[in-house]
């Protein structure tokens, strides 16, 4: 079953805690946590070492990557970019035993609260770290996540892509996605994280978790279209409010509203004062 019961998912917040702290530059946006490590004596397992995310904020993603679709297509990376929409892009494998499903599983949850529909106002990317899997994996998981998003008219911004070791590795390099094979475990050691890209190909945040507020997410991608996306209300609160990392969520900003209440005294003292400016002109020009 893909779709993961609320509670359940939030229980598996613990373990998913734990190993955040264990892995070097990875936070994690769950309740309760502020996303960076409190400092421990444990250490960090040998499989773990050469895992994390270091942040490229932007750095350009380079968009002439090729890939195959869901389809069994080959695609250009950069097919996915008009210009206008951004991007979501998260490195994941469709085999994951765990902590890529509770990912996607969260970002579904975020998808499905939001009013327009995938595909509308920006893109899904997911990539596979796992050069073995090939398309019809990509397909079959794509189906079940749809699926449980319950809304067709979201397949079109939904893209699930495998590709080769090289070009795998390249896109994960850029993007500072740490990950490798644990023989002992057979399965892939990696973060979880959501990387929004600008329309075209920068990246512009990085989403941590398994947990994600839909608010943050619309806003994180309307901050990344520098306004080509979004209402005049998101426009606003990104305005009043700014991003914060250490709790992955947007904050009040006193001085942009600060600034912004200066500007209306301006304009109303202006309003006010003019008129009288036109009055007093016009009486001396009379008197003289």
């Amino acid at each position: 079953m893909v779709a993961l019961p609320t509670v359940g998912r939030r229980l598996f917040t613990t373990f998913v805690m734990a190993a955040s702290i264990a892995v070097p530059g990875v936070s994690f946006a769950v309740e309760g946590y502020d996303g960076y490590s409190r400092g421990s004596d444990i250490e960090t397992p040998a499989s773990l070492k050469e895992v994390g995310i270091e942040e490229h904020l932007g750095d350009q993603v380079d968009l002439d990557l090729v890939f195959t679709n869901e389809a069994g297509e080959q695609v250009r990376l950069g097919s996915f970019f008009n210009g206008k929409k951004p991007v979501l892009l998260s490195l994941i494998y469709y085999s994951c035993p765990g902590l890529c499903n509770f990912h996607l599983n969260g970002l579904n949850d975020a998808f499905k609260e939001m009013k327009e529909p995938l595909g509308s106002e920006f893109d899904h990317i997911l990539v596979s770290i796992d050069p073995s899997e090939g398309h019809e994996l990509a397909a079959e998981k794509k189906v079940n996540y749809m699926e449980a998003y319950g809304r067709p008219e979201g397949a079109k911004g939904w893209h699930f892509l495998t590709g080769d070791e090289a070009n795998i590795k390249k896109l994960a390099e850029q993007v500072g996605f740490k990950y490798r094979w644990d023989e002992n475990e057979k399965q892939w050691a990696h973060a979880a994280a959501a990387i929004v890209l600008t329309p075209e190909g920068k990246i512009s945040r990085y989403l941590y978790g398994i947990v994600f507020d839909p608010k943050v997410v619309r806003l994180s991608l309307v901050e990344a279209s520098n306004g080509k996306i979004g209402t005049v209300v998101d426009k606003l609160i990104l305005f009043c409010f700014h991003f914060d990392p250490r709790a992955s969520k947007y904050t009040f900003y006193a001085f942009n509203v600060m600034r912004a209440g200066a500007g209306l005294i301006v304009v109303v003292l202006a309003a006010a004062l003019i008129p009288f400016w036109l009055r007093s002109r016009k009486e001396l020009q009379g008197d003289a």
